[in-house]
């Protein structure tokens, strides 16, 4: 195989002449001799069989095939940058890179609020973001697809190595939306409850894959339509498909505005919720991001 001739250094030195419009003043600022850059340009343009430079009075300029190789190679000179940053980071025990599984329930807004703060802080390190419903936050945090599980769903799973942070509970709210047929018994906790059978659940699926999948909600319902995520399963219920118990949080424009109405069923419905992630997980990333979603009152 033929040595590739565009190297790191040929970029650099075609990068600083374009800059400095002079390879007088490139080679000042390369720390090099006028007549090592002109070697460099040289040898490329014979490896190469094409002309990068031409004279314009004093200054030189790209021709149009030089322009094409630095523009590209300007590409290449910002990866191995970055790449040198995150070799830096990995041996000094910051990762390159954190995936986290975010549960439906969530409240994403505030969740990226403090996310855009740690991310302005640390700008090297890749995020890599999934939803997860019921079991799935724990089902990709047990076998390594996330290293960081947020609004993780209780109970906690016992003797996995996790680390788990209480989050504040999410209050789940049985409603029915004011078009749906039944919208008329949703105050009256007798009469709803003997129809319940007849009425259609709506449940998002459970995104564990590997560990048992569960349901939560109301259970008496003999007809079931299944949706990916909250909001599946909000715009659902909006439109009178089914009933089921929502986030309040996601759901107080429609509570006011009347398009949902809480049913009124026995007892309080509350979601435990945890930040969680694997103790043997030692990076220095997540350490900083699992504190300042601790201190946020997520």
């Amino acid at each position: 195989m033929n040595k590739n001739p565009i190297t790191i250094e040929a970029l650099t030195v075609l990068d600083a002449i374009d800059r400095r419009q002079s390879f007088a003043k490139a080679a000042e600022e390369l720390n090099k001799a006028t007549s090592a850059l002109s070697y460099v340009v040289q040898k490329l343009e014979e490896q190469l069989n094409i002309t990068l430079f031409e004279r314009q009075g004093r200054r030189s300029v790209l021709t149009a095939a030089g322009r094409l190789v630095l523009e590209e190679g300007r590409l290449i000179l910002q990866a191995t940058s970055l790449l040198a940053d995150k070799a830096k980071q990995v041996a000094t025990g910051w990762e390159a890179k954190i995936n986290i599984a975010i549960d439906s329930v969530i409240d994403s807004e505030h969740f990226f609020k403090i996310l855009s703060e740690f991310l302005l802080a640390h700008p090297t390190i890749e995020i890599d973001i999934r939803e997860s419903v019921l079991n799935g936050g724990w089902d990709a945090l047990e076998h390594d697809e996330v290293d960081l599980a947020v609004g993780a769903t209780g109970p906690v799973p016992l003797q996995k190595g996790f680390r788990a942070v209480p989050m504040q509970s999410i209050d789940m709210l049985p409603v029915i939306s004011s078009t749906h047929p039944k919208a008329s018994l949703a105050k009256n906790a007798l009469a709803f409850k003997a129809e319940l059978k007849n009425i259609r659940r709506i449940v998002t699926h459970d995104t564990a894959k590997i560990n048992v999948a569960r349901t939560a909600g109301l259970i008496d319902s003999q007809q079931i339509l299944y949706v990916q995520n909250i909001d599946q399963k909000i715009s659902a219920q909006l439109a009178g498909v089914g009933i089921g118990y929502l986030p309040r949080h996601r759901i107080e424009q429609y509570l006011k505005t009347g398009e949902l109405i809480e049913i009124n069923l026995d007892g309080n419905n509350t979601a435990e919720c945890f930040l969680a992630w694997k103790i043997s997980n030692k990076g220095k990333g997540l350490k900083a991001l699992t504190e300042l979603l601790s201190q946020s009152g997520l």
